[in-house]
């Protein structure tokens, strides 16, 4: 038999080194769900519990692999659900091949079944790449125009197959007028270096700084060495922007940590008093939390050119690829002997350490959220790799977790989506079956889509080296963020029927589904507790009933801020007491004499 279209789009993805794609089946995609049988399941298909786990998971794949996520849905409405993890990679630059059916070619137009309009839906998803294939000959050509293009331009691309095409018997293009062919798969990155009279210039203003601050990013990942080299050669402080969290460790003392609203107070000191900023593979968005305009002269390092220049007024860009860029930088540096600057950051540091040490350990009732992840960070694996939902939570990943060794760690940065947690755990053990994978999400987030993906963790355990899996959810029963963000920004009480979430056993759901799984609520319970789940051998869950009220309000909350939420507990709000009472005592910690000047 013939090769089909289905056989063909299995074979170019294999030829293009996929080894599993995230997907969950429907009429539209028949011929290809066909063709995985006749291919012995290679690629795998990886069966999520709905399309946009499907998404996220390939998110999570491309995100902590750097290879193309693959994932696949049917017509109309499975193509719809794609959509949100779609958007998740556009927003953090991120690889990700959809592979979408569409109904049969002679009802197009017709208003038929799960006829959607998928060029104008994926338009501006895909924006980089989209394209219908309508005949066996375009599939070379639109397949691999879709890795190179997701590889290149870190971006989602789309492709549409409609149904009937794909139970066709496959021909390629031929050697004719109106046929495009296609080469080898495959693509080998470019090293961009900038032009070398331009590193002069940015050297020029590095050098000129007496009080130096770096700023990374996710693309500084793969130059960690490098940036270190530079802090220390300039005395200067890094900050990382959070998509970046993993780039350099905690361990290093001038590493002041994340930046912004879910930030350390040494970065925002770090930012409100240096005099030079070097920006390093971050398109971090919020400018406030950034110099003054005026105060700082400022050089930025990126391999995108569209995103250099947009978020600081900088003197000198540079587009280029981190590590290459900063090897030919570093020959020109005069090293600092005026080392007052970084001995202040790495006393501030230091100081912070302690404070959230102090912090996490505030009672509350029943667990402090802090606790959580402090007690995890004392003991994770140096081969975790950590995904972190959206919410209060994202706070406390921020803050508390110490990256150190190989740590990954990532989430939803720009999109900011509830719910990528668990998938992206999922999709990490597909790329790293043998390290240990950690997903950190609130009930709110495990109650919209984490609790039926505990189904596929447990359906693909067993193909994992390394079977940890861990989920421990914040069982608070509130929606936290948005509760702190109506009190702090808006000075409004909450409102409890949108922000109270039904109870429940994450626990005891979690054994149902076969996982091991442990209840905390005490304090003392916690740090034993991650120890057994690190310790299992199979997929755990962590349900840990813990405090709506600690404030995840920033150390350098504005005083507008803090007038806000004043304002929404002198207007009723139902936890005003425990609110206040447990604000003050985390936020004295900051105060005690133990921490450092």
């Amino acid at each position: 038999m013939a090769d089909t279209v289905g056989d063909y789009i299995l074979r170019r993805l294999r030829e293009w080194g996929v080894e599993q794609i995230f997907a969950y089946p429907g009429d539209g995609i028949n011929g290809i769900i066909a063709a995985f049988g006749r291919a012995d399941d290679r690629p795998r298909f990886v069966q999520s519990r709905h399309e946009e786990m499907s998404a996220f998971e390939a998110v999570g794949y491309a995100k902590f692999s750097g290879q193309v996520g693959v994932c696949m849905a049917t017509s109309g409405p499975g193509a719809i659900h794609l959509l949100n993890g779609l958007y998740d990679a556009k927003l953090d630059h991120v690889p990700v091949v959809a592979v979408v059916g569409q109904t049969e070619r002679s009802a197009m137009g017709g208003s038929y079944q799960q006829e959607v309009d998928l060029q104008s839906l994926y338009k501006d998803v895909a924006s980089e790449y989209l394209v219908e294939v309508n005949v066996p000959e375009q599939l070379p050509n639109a397949i691999d125009r879709a890795f190179r293009t997701a590889l290149s331009r870190r971006a989602p691309t789309a492709v549409i197959v409609p149904s009937d095409l794909q139970t066709e018997a496959y021909s390629p293009p031929e050697h004719a007028f109106k046929q495009v062919p296609s080469s080898a798969p495959g693509l080998a990155a470019p090293t961009v270096v900038p032009d070398r009279a331009e590193i002069a210039r940015a050297a020029e203003v590095l050098n000129a700084g007496r009080k130096v601050a770096v700023l990374v990013g996710q693309g500084a990942r793969g130059a960690a060495s490098e940036v270190e080299q530079i802090a220390d050669v300039l005395g200067a402080g890094v900050a990382k922007a959070l998509l970046g969290k993993d780039v350099l460790s905690d361990e290093l003392p001038f590493v002041t940590g994340a930046i912004g609203l879910l930030g350390t107070r040494p970065s925002y000191e770090l930012m409100r008093d240096c005099d030079t900023l070097l920006i390093v593979g971050s398109n971090f968005p919020y400018s406030q939390f950034l110099p003054e305009f005026g105060q700082a002269r400022a050089v930025q390092i990126d391999i995108d050119g569209a995103l250099i220049g947009m978020r600081y007024p900088t003197e000198v860009n540079l587009v280029g690829d981190a590590s290459e860029t900063l090897r030919t930088l570093l020959p020109l540096l005069s090293a600092r002997t005026d080392r007052r600057w970084r001995e202040k950051v790495e006393k501030d540091v230091a100081g912070w350490w302690d404070t959230m040490a102090r912090e996490a350990m505030v009672d509350a009732d029943p667990v402090n959220p802090m606790r959580i992840v402090w007690e995890l960070s004392q003991r994770i694996p140096h081969n975790a790799i950590v995904a972190a939902d959206s919410g209060s939570v994202a706070n406390w990943y921020a803050r508390l977790l110490r990256i150190r060794g190989d740590i990954r760690g990532s989430l939803s940065g720009t999109l900011a989506t509830m719910g990528p947690a668990v998938p992206y755990a999922i999709g990490a053990k597909f790329a790293h079956p043998d390290r240990p994978a950690i997903a950190l999400t609130g009930d709110g987030a495990m109650q919209m889509n984490g609790m039926a993906e505990l189904l596929t963790i447990t359906r693909y355990a067993e193909r994992w080296s390394d079977r940890r899996c861990i989920v421990c959810v914040l069982h608070n029963n509130d929606l936290n963020q948005v509760t702190w963000e109506l009190r702090a920004m808006g000075g409004t009480p909450k409102f409890e029927e949108s922000q109270v979430l039904p109870d429940f056993s994450y626990a005891g759901f979690a054994r149902s589904a076969g996982l091991e799984a442990i209840t905390v609520t005490t304090p003392d319970e916690l740090g034993p507790a991650w120890d057994q789940v690190l310790a299992a051998d199979r997929p755990a869950l962590l349900d840990v009933h813990c405090d709506p009220e600690v404030p995840p309000i920033p150390p350098h909350a504005t005083l507008e801020q803090a007038t806000s939420a004043a304002k929404a507990v002198l207007k009723g709000d139902p936890d005003a007491f425990h609110l206040i009472s447990q604000g003050i005592r985390t936020k004295v910690q900051e105060a005690l004499p133990g921490r450092r000047e």
